[in-house]
């Protein structure tokens, strides 16, 4: 199974591919345009999402609300595209001096990119840019939709905001005030005093950034591998969650404090129980061992810098005349924590879904069930 995207920021639309998914997999256009939905939103979003109303639009491969096993392609329209019509056209009638960009912002794809193609930054900044994550979105929906049948579930928090932590707990309350916040957030206090943060790098021209977590539930052992270093399942997640815009780091259940303790507070005790197989009496391990799920959840977390587009920005060097002069400004926002949150549970979902067909390869979604259902009977012997 693979995908591929394309498209631009502000151009006239965003292309998928997804091949290899089984067939008669059930798909809801309405998920996935919920998912955009939620990507969307919450505090700290910029201009740009005033102007889009993300729908996905499936173009084939979906007949009858049902995967028929070809490819399936999907796009989602640039509603902005008709103010950049002239700029971002394709043929040799396009505008590419009124929206040059030549003066690179710190942090973000611009410089590097511009050097790399010797070109200027427009064309560079243009699929850098995390527009591009609404895609993945919406790829990332369809296969978690047929997790979902399986009864994998994916959920996600945020920690942290701007150096303020949540206070988190494992108990159904508090991920149900989770799934209420518009933070993604379940410490009402917490939650107030980002909000807070948010209003001060507002008025700073300020950016921020935050810590974030993703769960995967009732996930059998097994998926990944030990045997090659590009099978294990750890390392797949990990290319995923960093190929996100903002994302400069990731660990898994107790993460970087794992290098702080004795080995017999890291590692988690083997339990077994006839009818229901082996279980852990902790998950330090964050539901992974030696590149395979051990059967507990999988726990993530991920580090998101603040945005580069500063409203106060600060010192580059021109392209061309090389002088010191502050960074251009693209319209941005203030803090895409919760909005990454919503590309990280997708980008993980399409891992899992990867996994789980490497598992058990399927032409059709009933086969994927029957051997799903077989080897997890196996598992509890």
């Amino acid at each position: 199974m693979r995908f591929l995207t394309a498209g631009e920021s502000h151009g006239q639309k965003l292309v998928g591919i997804i091949e290899g998914l089984p067939a008669g997999m059930k798909i809801s256009k309405a998920s996935v345009d919920e998912a955009l939905r939620k990507r969307q939103q919450g505090p700290g979003r910029g201009g740009r999402m005033a102007i889009e109303q993300d729908e996905v639009q499936l173009i084939s491969g979906v007949r009858g609300g049902l995967s028929t096993g070809a490819p399936i392609a999907l796009e989602i329209l640039n509603r902005d595209w008709e103010n950049w019509a002239s700029i971002m056209a394709w043929g040799e009638e396009a505008d590419l001096e009124s929206r040059k960009v030549m003066t690179p912002r710190p942090g973000h794809a611009d410089l590097t990119g511009a050097l790399k193609y010797h070109t200027e930054v427009r064309n560079i900044l243009e699929r850098a840019s995390a527009r591009e994550t609404a895609m993945r979105v919406a790829i990332g929906s369809i296969v978690r939709q047929g997790l979902s049948a399986l009864g994998v579930e994916i959920r996600g928090q945020v920690r942290a905001v701007g150096g303020i932590h949540a206070q988190c707990t494992d108990e159904e309350e508090y991920w149900q005030r989770v799934k209420q916040s518009e933070w993604s957030v379940g410490d009402p206090v917490a939650e107030q005093q980002m909000g807070e943060r948010l209003l001060v790098a507002r008025e700073q021209g300020e950016s921020l950034g935050g810590l974030l977590e993703v769960q995967v539930l009732n996930l059998p052992a097994g998926l990944g591998s030990h045997v090659q270093w590009d099978r294990k399942l750890d390392g797949k997640l990990a290319q995923a969650v960093l190929s996100v815009q903002a994302i400069k780091g990731i660990s898994f259940g107790i993460g970087f404090e794992a290098g702080e303790q004795m080995g017999s507070l890291v590692h988690d005790p083997i339990h077994y129980c006839p009818g229901q197989g082996f279980s852990r009496g902790s998950n330090h391990a964050g539901g992974i061992e030696g590149g395979m799920s051990n059967g507990e959840a999988i726990v993530l977390q991920a580090v998101m810098k603040p945005i580069p587009t500063l409203y106060q920005p600060l010192d580059t060097v021109h392209l061309e005349t090389k002088e010191v002069v502050k960074a251009s400004v693209e319209r941005s926002d203030v803090c895409a924590v919760p909005a990454a949150l919503v590309v990280l549970e997708h980008v993980v979902a399409w891992v899992i879904a990867e996994v789980v067909l490497e598992k058990f390869p399927a032409d059709s979604f009933r086969e994927l069930e029957t051997a799903w259902e077989a080897y997890r009977a196996y598992l509890t012997l």
